[in-house]
């Protein structure tokens, strides 16, 4: 840090150079002496006020706004996080945590626990964007996690000396209700959409439990005829843009399937339409290796094939649930067919067994019902 003395007005001044939020500033600080003071007073007092701005970052921060370093913290997590993860974190941010901050115009340094709090109730009471009621508990939790790490790093780089946000008292998250088909509605559902384009994309979502990611992010080159099994290792997604990664959300994600006879001879078909279409389009095809596309080799976006599930299940008459209830449905389905929490937890690829305990134990109420007779039957 630099700075020089500059006299005005007849009084001593410490003209400092400074360096906020990437950009390079001066600030002018009184010395509290005159122009006639000596040399060596000015001299003394000017490494005095170096030294303090050197040593205390909080002087050079006290009129930085928490609102303004939300985007500094932004910046740093760029570049460590991955492309999805950064773009929810700028939804909420911008969305959210920087319109509220910057209407407060609070400084960092005075971003107290009472005021977190004030922030997080509002936004369960009248957060939403559109106006109609409060953000949800989970929701909250990711601002905090956000909140949480903008301010850690103001402890990092000694702008404040604890982090405000430790103690917050968030609303407890309710236990999630997931909608899904049972065995019968699974059929049902079946043979309804049988004769739909997208039928391939249902069947294969519904028969291994994937995500919407994985079902889109599936590729030829992922999948093996001859040997009759597919991987999931790719993922297509959206969030403010569509993402493609060669990876899967997590290493338990990453898993493999044999295919039945049935799903090779859709896949068979399925392939020799692509090249039929490939011909048709001539250089007008999009060349890709993903299996669900358009007939002009364009990939689906993620949002249609939510939005077409919904108004096909309208359609035919079917029972409402989202695009994800059909990895619910695949998830209850073993479970009723009698396969261990593990063999579900592999099956789905999820990371935790407690999230597919979580979701599928309680529903099995025929296996507790056999167990409640069989006891009865003992006993009674």
């Amino acid at each position: 840090m630099t700075g020089n003395l500059q006299i005005k007005n007849g009084k001593c001044y410490a003209v400092i150079n400074l360096k906020v939020q990437g950009k390079r500033k001066q600030k002018w600080v009184n010395m509290n002496l005159s122009e006639k003071s000596s040399k060596r007073e000015r001299d003394k007092r000017l490494r005095e006020i170096l030294s303090e701005y050197e040593t205390n970052p909080q002087t050079v921060y006290s009129t930085v706004l928490f609102s303004d370093y939300v985007t500094v913290w932004l910046k740093e997590a760029k570049i460590k996080v991955d492309k999805v993860t950064y773009q929810h974190y700028e939804n909420e941010a911008y969305n959210h945590i920087i319109p509220y901050f910057k209407d407060l115009d609070i400084k960092i340094i005075d971003v107290s626990r009472q005021v977190l709090q004030d922030y997080f109730n509002a936004k369960f009471e009248n957060g939403r964007l559109d106006g109609k009621g409060g953000l949800s508990a989970k929701t909250l939790r990711h601002h905090k996690n956000i909140i949480h790490q903008v301010l850690e790093l103001a402890v990092l780089n000694h702008i404040i000396s604890s982090n405000p946000c430790n103690n917050i008292t968030l609303p407890k998250i309710e236990k999630n209700t997931y909608e899904f088909f049972n065995l019968e509605e699974t059929k049902e559902f079946l043979n309804a959409v049988k004769d739909e384009p997208l039928y391939p994309l249902y069947l294969l979502t519904m028969l291994y439990g994937l995500r919407r990611s994985e079902v889109l992010g599936l590729k030829w080159d992922s999948i093996d005829i001859n040997a009759k099994r597919f991987t999931i290792q790719h993922t297509r997604t959206r969030c403010n843009e569509i993402i493609e990664k060669n990876k899967t959300k997590t290493k338990s994600s990453l898993r493999s399937f044999p295919l039945t006879d049935e799903i090779v001879n859709i896949l068979v078909k399925l392939k020799l339409q692509q090249a039929r279409n490939k011909k048709s389009f001539g250089k007008n095809y999009v060349s890709n290796d993903y299996v669900f596309k358009w007939e002009d080799g364009s990939p689906y976006d993620p949002d249609y094939i939510t939005h077409k599930f919904s108004k096909t299940l309208k359609k035919y008459g079917l029972k409402h649930i989202a695009f994800h209830g059909l990895r619910h449905s695949c998830g209850s389905l073993l479970n009723e067919q009698g396969f261990t929490l593990k063999d579900i937890q592999e099956w789905l690829g999820h990371a935790d067994i407690q999230t597919t305990a979580n979701i599928y134990l309680h529903l099995d109420t025929k296996r507790k019902e056999n167990i409640a007779n069989s006891i009865t039957n003992v006993l009674i």
